[in-house]
């Protein structure tokens, strides 16, 4: 069946009716039009990856931004936490992990803009939303205007412009990083408030080019004052333990104009949120549609423990820029681990009045990065997109989405085009809880103002699980209009030729429409995908890899040359070229231009070059198991949810010793304890010293033992860990709940695996 749409050029954008940005024609200017941002007046659209400094080791900052740099973002957002600089009162402290300004600049140095997400209130599943205990307990309207809450913001401003002035970018500090100011968070019925917080911020001394405030729930916010930021969730800890998945799920898979999610964060709200006249939430603003929270993951509570895909946090990113969006804003993207305070702990909980209890340690989030830096898949599948958006973000920002109406088992798909050439979207990819069907024998009809172009031109199967992108009419190198069955992945000029890298989607015959000299050829490529799959034309070679493939590709620079990597692992670049973690068997990369080290053989235009072996894991003894114990089942009264076991609970438990030899420490940068389990819940200490937890989701505990070296070597290394209770109520997917009705407490084994990396220039 062939599926039409009519697109028409759209009505040149405007300066948005926003009070923010920088004079137009400056220097590294800042500006928000109605559709999209723009950098000195090219159209930009920015990737944001959220990474709290404070809830990870400094000594790893600049490693780690590294590694969100080489996964195509070019912005991080970080919280500043409150009571986390000053859990007593007066005593604010900027060291170590606090030290924000440290952590800016090595942001910058890195070649990442900032945006800081000052608060005063938070949350990010932190104890009072992040207000220090002494704050919370006063006698004060919280999150108003009242002149003995701003007094005490006032203060917290202050002390935050102290630590980062010079820091901000705008005329007359083109190149300073932080680009952008997020007030408060979560925000609903206060908008005179949020702008007063602007005000207050900025009587401070931090101007920002970019003033944003969370607008999901029907956030009411302050006229021209702050652009609107969304979220976008393929599940959430914050529902309750019966629900399989939530009711709203599916418009994150489903191309809409729909930009809020009423559901995130709605068990914090008192009363329902002012939702307007019915009209879809975000739809016509005459504004950019931002994102801040889409999941790279999603962490875990006591009562309710999602287990996210990698494919569903790519496919809702990449359905969210077919539905429109002009910034990717991921939440989170690099995982965490609550501090523990000198009074108390700071993850939130029902003893602090949450209607959660999450973990005392762990805010791994399954983000694409791990709280200790491991890339996942998703962060891969990301960086694909990321790469496209780097190469064509220019040409994708301004173009709004068509969208056609949706129809029972038909195809979701939209596209952005200008009138003339444009991207379609596709997407067949849903959670495994709620599985889309496959596509049979389905085109694409697309009617412009001059042309009409079909895709591809013979109906096709299209297998669930499709996310991808097809360009449609776009330039290549020599090629003027090129419509394609593959996703662009990133373009590179070398040796007076352009290459251009795509992904074939599994199941779906790659086809070149290609537009010169008043006629279109229809072109396939002769084999399978991979790197020596190559189609010319002209001075431009067209290079179609797997799907699996095309998550290996990276891109940055080696030598000062501009490099495209291929290699299925773990990446990085630095001042020494590019960092890779070998595995522990020989291994080999692909590279363009070639790099200065031994090359193997080529692919394509790819350059082959050796990758030595790395560190083989280490077999971690486990001392013996006790019998499984089954954690006391508590309701908080206030939630009607399930509370966590308390420490007097761990305490009464039998420990299990892991046996960690000191030698395994030396010459690594990192040593990564990896625990395949089953259970409810779990600590890990070193003497008294808690050094991970995690409530069982059907994921294995990671945790990097480095910076722990000393008190292991003190105390030994010992877990607790609770049996999973089947009659409990605790919602765990499907897929990996424990069957039958006796308590399961499983440790199958525990792996140190040593990371150390090499620098090929």
């Amino acid at each position: 069946m062939v599926h039409q749409l009519r697109v028409n050029a759209p009505a040149p954008a405007a300066p948005a009716p926003l009070d923010m940005g920088d004079p137009a024609g400056t220097r590294g200017a800042i500006t928000v039009t109605t559709t999209h941002l723009e950098r000195e007046g090219v159209p930009w659209i920015p990737v944001m990856g959220e990474y709290h400094f404070s809830r990870d080791l400094p000594e790893r900052w600049e490693r780690e931004l590294r590694k969100m740099r080489a996964g195509g973002v070019d912005v991080v957002a970080t919280y500043l936490l409150w009571i986390l600089h000053e859990e007593a009162e007066g005593d604010l402290r900027w060291d170590g992990a606090r030290d924000v300004r440290a952590f800016v600049e090595t942001a910058h140095r890195v070649g990442l803009k900032v945006i800081l997400r000052i608060g005063p209130w938070a949350h990010g599943e932190t104890r009072n939303g992040g207000f220090p205990d002494w704050l919370q307990a006063l006698p004060i309207a919280h999150r108003t205007d009242d002149p003995a809450y701003l007094a005490h913001v006032r203060l917290w401003f202050a002390a935050i412009a102290a630590q980062t002035r010079g820091l901000f970018h705008g005329p007359d500090n083109a190149d300073a990083p932080v680009i952008g100011i997020q007030v408060d968070n979560e925000l609903y019925d206060q908008p005179t408030h949020l702008a007063t917080l602007r005000r207050l911020a900025e009587e401070a001394g931090m101007h920002a080019s970019l003033w944003t405030a969370t607008g999901w729930g029907g956030a009411q916010l302050p006229p021209r004052g702050v652009l609107p930021v969304y979220a976008g969730y393929s599940d959430g800890f914050w529902e309750e333990s019966d629900v399989e998945w939530p009711a709203f799920g599916a418009t994150h898979f489903t191309f809409s104009a729909v930009r809020d999610d009423l559901t995130v964060g709605a068990d914090l709200r008192a009363e329902a949120a002012v939702v307007g006249d019915g009209a879809p939430l975000g739809a016509g603003d005459p504004w950019p549609y931002a994102t801040c929270e889409l999941g790279g993951g999603m962490t875990v509570a006591y009562h309710r423990r999602p287990h996210v895909d990698p494919e569903d946090v790519a496919a809702l990113a990449l359905t969210k820029l077919g539905s429109g969006s002009a910034w990717q804003g991921y939440y989170l993207y690099h995982g965490g681990t609550h501090p523990i305070g000198a009074l108390s702990p700071t993850q939130e909980s029902h003893a602090t009045g949450y209607p959660n209890d999450v973990p005392v340690r762990d805010y791994d989030f399954f983000a694409p990065l791990s709280a200790h830096g491991r890339q996942r898949p998703h962060f891969h599948a990301l960086r694909r997109q990321h790469l496209f958006l780097r190469s064509w973000g220019h040409a994708l920002a301004p173009l709004p989405a068509t969208i056609p109406e949706p129809t029972d088992g038909g195809p979701r798909w939209s596209v952005r085009a200008d009138g003339a050439r444009g991207f379609l979207f596709l997407n067949t990819h849903q959670p495994a809880v709620a599985p889309l069907p496959d596509l049979e024998a389905v085109a694409f009809e697309v009617l412009m103002d001059d042309a009409a172009v079909t895709v591809p031109s013979r109906p096709t199967g299209v297998p669930a699980g499709t996310a991808t992108v097809w360009p449609l009419r776009q330039p290549f190198g020599s090629i003027p209009a090129l419509t394609a069955t593959a996703q662009p992945v990133t373009e590179l000029r070398v040796d007076g030729r352009t290459v251009v890298l795509f992904a074939a989607s599994d199941g779906i015959e790659v086809e070149l429409q290609v537009e010169r000299d008043g006629a279109t050829e229809i072109m396939r490529p002769e084999g399978p995908p991979g790197p020596g799959c190559v189609v010319t034309v002209g001075d431009t070679d067209l290079v179609f890899l797997t799907a699996a493939q095309a998550d290996t590709v990276w891109r940055g620079e080696i030598d000062g040359r501009d490099t495209v990597l291929l290699w299925d692992g773990e990446v990085w670049f630095d001042a020494a070229g590019v960092r890779v973690a070998p595995p522990a068997r020989a291994s080999s990369l692909l590279a363009l231009p070639p790099l200065a080290t031994d090359a193997s053989g080529t692919a394509g235009p790819l350059v082959r070059h050796p990758v030595p072996r790395g560190h083989a894991p280490h077999a971690v003894a486990l001392g013996a198991r006790p019998a499984p114990v089954t954690a006391p089942v508590r309701t908080d009264p206030r939630s009607g949810r399930l509370s966590a076991p308390t420490d007097a609970d761990f305490a009464a438990l039998e420990p299990v010793s892991l046996a960690v030899e000191d030698a395994w420490f030396e010459g690594v940068e990192q040593l990564m304890l990896e625990l395949d389990w089953t259970g409810d819940a779990l600590r890990l200490s070193a003497g008294d010293a808690l050094l991970a937890d995690q409530f069982w989701s059907g994921r294995r505990l990671e945790v990097d033992l480095l910076p722990h070296r000393d008190a292991i070597r003190a105390h030994g290394l010992t877990l607790r860990a609770f049996a999973w209770n089947p009659s409990a109520g605790v919602h765990v997917d499907s897929r990996v709940r424990p069957a039958g009705g006796a308590p399961v407490l499983e440790l199958r084994s525990a792996m140190a695996r040593p990371v150390v990396t090499i620098a090929l220039a």
